[in-house]
């Protein structure tokens, strides 16, 4: 069987994922009888812990031979609560996941769940080192880390006690990575962290997020297309501005860790922008790159939020230029301080979550629009699916387009989900 690995949340966990592969297979996980499955955990919402736990169920009734090893940023969070389950062998903390001798201790493991759990205190961790991956399995675009934990605490995010301190990859480190990449055949490239935009302080020279960004580009000339994961505006720097405005490979897609539009909420989630900031930031990289696109992640139904405070989170989508909103019901995390503030009946955060997901499909509907009679430049994901540089998916026909390929289509129209479109090498032979 091998090693299978299944992730869960951000596209970190996502490169991550690759490294895990790689290091249980050096341990020789993948000789075991039955193999190894390895459970990639995420713990930004419950949500996201229940999916996980459902995974391990089928798991271990798809695979009765398999040993089953638990990790990730909710192994981190609750190791005990996985090392109850009769279906695992093991947890292994963020941190020690990394690293091939972890697993190599997994056939001798009894079932006692204190001896499953192999957790260190994740505040101790304060490097990250650099992770040579070849490729992403199943993947035409590559991930690369350059950034993890987290020194902000916001009232409802678990994520810095399963990540730790922000720490940065070096920055040779990174270009490295990249270049590697791109000789194997790779065009387009996603730089991923829990805090991106806090990139640098704490290694030498303190690069910022921008430098790394210019410095990548300037070295890696063969990349076609450089994109950043989400981002935290208020951290943006004149060196990021810069090269948004002057290098047309980085992609002009930002998807923002925005949150809400009220500034009342945004003070009681203890974020460092308020509403005006985001507005801000918005207005300049469109005057910067009028192409660009944005995206953001929205809470509904935070503590205290009241029905006009809710309509200061739907306005914003307009006031910013939105075009994708990634909404989350609010979800009381254990140990974070939004989970002891006064909460809203369930109800009435399901229904402002489904009022903010009908605002932010009406400004995808519109954003789809805008683009139908344009002629995009589209990364091809798979026969017949790709993304344009701003990111908007979009089904097309015609031929000679291979998976990493950018073919120019011309798009006709749109179905409310996706562009739709035709290669301009069918529009050639027609």
């Amino acid at each position: 069987m091998g090693v299978e690995v299944t992730t869960f949340g951000c596209r970190l966990n996502t490169y991550e994922g690759e490294v895990v592969r790689r290091q249980a297979e050096a341990a020789g996980l993948g000789a075991l009888d039955g193999g190894a499955v390895v459970i990639n955990t995420c713990a930004v919402t419950a949500e996201a812990v229940r999916q996980a736990r459902q995974a391990i169920r089928r798991a271990r009734r798809d695979n009765p031979e398999a040993r089953i090893v638990v990790t990730g940023c909710a192994a981190q969070t609750e190791p005990e609560s996985f090392a109850s389950m009769d279906e695992v062998d093991l947890v292994i903390g963020n941190d020690d996941k990394l690293k091939s001798q972890s697993y190599r201790a997994l056939p001798d493991f009894g079932v006692n769940r204190y001896e499953k759990v192999r957790v260190n205190d994740i505040f101790e961790v304060r490097e990250t080192a650099a992770h040579m991956v070849d490729s992403i399995e199943g993947r035409t675009r590559a991930f690369v880390q350059v950034q993890n934990g987290c020194d902000h605490r916001c009232t409802f995010c678990i994520i810095p006690y399963g990540r730790g301190h922000s720490r940065s990859v070096p920055m040779g480190a990174v270009v490295e990575q990249v270049r590697r990449l791109v000789g194997n055949g790779y065009r387009e490239v996603v730089l991923t962290g829990v805090d991106l935009t806090s990139y640098g302080p704490d290694i030498p020279g303190a690069p910022s997020l921008g430098v790394l960004v210019g410095t990548i580009l300037r070295q890696v000339p063969d990349l076609a297309r450089l994109r950043l994961s989400s981002i935290d505006s208020i951290e943006a720097d004149e060196a990021l501005f810069e090269a948004i405005a002057n290098q047309p490979r980085l992609m002009p897609h930002f998807h923002l860790s925005l949150q809400h539009g009220d500034d009342m909420i945004l003070k009681r989630m203890k974020r460092r922008h308020l509403r005006a900031d985001s507005i801000a930031f918005c207005e300049t990289v469109r005057r910067l790159r009028p192409d660009a696109s944005f995206g953001a992640d929205m809470i509904a139904g935070f503590p205290t939020e009241t029905e006009a405070m809710f309509d200061n989170a739907l306005s914003i989508i307009a006031a910013c230029g939105l075009s994708r909103v990634h909404v989350f019901p609010f979800s009381p995390r254990a140990g974070t301080p939004a989970a002891k503030m006064p909460q809203l009946p369930r109800t009435v955060i399901k229904e402002r979550a489904a009022r903010l997901r009908e605002r932010a499909q009406e400004a995808w509907t519109t954003h789809l629009a805008r683009l139908a009679g344009t002629r995009q430049p589209v990364f091809v994901e798979k026969p017949g699916f790709g993304r344009t540089p701003d990111f908007t998916p979009v089904t097309f026909t015609g031929h000679g387009a291979e998976p990493g390929d950018i073919v120019p289509v011309s798009v006709t129209g749109h179905d409310g989900r996706t562009l739709k479109g035709v290669t301009a090498v069918q529009i050639a032979a027609e």
